[in-house]
């Protein structure tokens, strides 16, 4: 297999030597797929309900914590979500120590000050409560403190020598399935580019899905969050490593977003719909855990970096054009999920694969639409895409089994396409605010 750092050898912005390119992703494929089934991976004990935040809590005292680090940001802080679970913890006489500087995209920075803070409070145990931005820091946190050293020095694979501190997770969104995962997403100070710390060890001990946290979630955050699972569960169902463990996780999350997530977006106070896309999200990330993601992720992680698009909004904008672009080589796959789900109008499951597939991304474009997700990404430059192609494809190479490897034409049409209709989006609401 040839070394990680001669993939550069083999792209140019003019585009890849695409044979060589293949031969290199698809030999990293098959060793992340070895890698997956040999190295455990160890789940959550995982708790759901309306009382799942106490439950969570009890396994922590009865392991022995005395006190607790609480990884959060501001906002939620302000509203008072970690209150369930530090009057709990005042009850049983339990200290705790309250972190909210964890930021959207967190940097090296904020992570660096969160274990700065739980080293000298001399926690023993750490409980993130947010989304995946406040996960993913809590597990470097963790980690950092278990193994004594700097966030940088655990990114890239297997790089931690200890078991992380006891770590514990409440999901304020339905949405990464961060809790669920063996990786975490640090940002760079400077440039913001996204560094990937993977390690079956930051898996956390446990997590509690309570709806009754989930519903404040705004509507648009709802959404971005819920098409988040979505692409999850899409992209692990539709990869090369997929398994039939795999495959249980990821159809249950669709089966779910398609059930659930309009309601929840229409409703936020609907708790089973809420519970609903919380386990999905989990499943979502468990199936991803093992299968691995694809195009649309390598795609969105770029647009957030180059133009502060939130993730699971990029996600949304990039999804049905990868869907478009894998059609033909996941036909068969997309028509086994859409059966497999019920995704399939009643009297057309004689139609062909192709039909049937084409059916299950119409419903994809169709559900993104009833959730009025913005599709504009403000400052899109055509000159940009080269560099967001050959990083994309990067990412693939180095990290997922995808059904079809594009070329860097591709993905820069895919580009094009996303910045066409945003700018006809742009468009459209000018004349729209014109005429009112």
């Amino acid at each position: 297999m040839k070394h990680p750092s001669r993939l550069s050898q083999l792209i140019n912005t003019n585009g890849l030597q695409h044979a060589g390119y293949l031969a290199v992703a698809k030999t990293r494929a098959k060793v992340l797929k070895a890698f997956s089934y040999v190295v455990p991976i160890r789940r959550p004990m995982l708790f759901v309900g309306e009382t799942s935040c106490e439950e969570l809590c009890d396994m922590l005292i009865n392991e022995g914590s005395a006190h607790v680090f609480i990884a959060t940001d501001a906002v939620l802080n302000k509203l008072g979500i970690p209150a369930k679970v530090t009057d709990y913890l005042d009850e049983k006489n339990i200290r705790y120590h309250i972190y909210d500087g964890i930021t959207p995209d967190p940097t090296f920075a904020v992570v660096k000050e969160g274990l700065r803070q739980s080293v000298a409070a001399k926690c023993d145990s750490i409980i993130a409560i947010g989304g995946g931005s406040v996960i993913d820091a809590a597990k470097m946190i963790a980690m950092a403190q278990g193994n004594k050293c700097q966030p940088e020095q655990l990114i890239g694979l297997l790089k931690a020598k200890k078991p992380s501190v006891p770590l514990y997770c409440i999901p304020t969104t339905a949405g990464t399935g961060s809790e669920a995962t063996l990786g975490a997403v640090v940002s760079d100070d400077k440039t913001h580019q996204k560094a990937l710390s993977i390690d079956p060890r930051m898996v956390p001990l446990a997590a509690a899905i309570d709806p009754v946290i989930m519903k404040g979630m705004p509507k648009h955050i709802t959404a971005d969050t819920g098409i988040d699972v979505l692409t999850h569960a899409l992209e692990a169902w539709m990869s090369a490593n997929a398994s039939v463990e795999t495959d249980y996780y990821a159809a249950s999350a669709t089966k779910a977003v398609m059930q659930y997530l309009s309601i929840a977006y229409e409703n936020g106070e609907d708790l089973q719909a809420r519970e609903e896309m919380g386990i999905a999200a989990h499943y979502g990330g468990i199936a991803f855990n093992k299968a691995g993601l694809g195009y649309v992720h390598a795609i969105a992680h770029q647009l957030g970096a180059y133009y502060g698009i939130p993730h699971g909004r990029a996600n949304a904008i990039v999804l049905p054009y990868v869907l478009d672009v894998n059609r033909q080589a996941s036909k068969k796959r997309l028509a086994k999920l859409a059966k497999q789900t019920g995704m399939i109008r009643q009297g057309n499951a004689g139609n062909s694969d192709a039909e049937i597939a084409d059916h299950l991304i119409a419903q994809v474009r169709d559900l993104i639409a009833s959730l009025h997700i913005d599709p504009t990404v403000k400052g899109m430059q055509s000159s940009d895409f080269d560099d967001i192609a050959k990083a994309a494809a990067k990412e693939v190479s180095d990290t997922y089994a995808v059904p079809t490897y594009l070329s860097p034409a591709e993905i820069k049409d895919i580009l094009t396409r996303i910045k066409h209709a945003s700018e006809q989006h742009s468009a459209a609401a000018k004349t729209a605010n014109a005429v009112a």
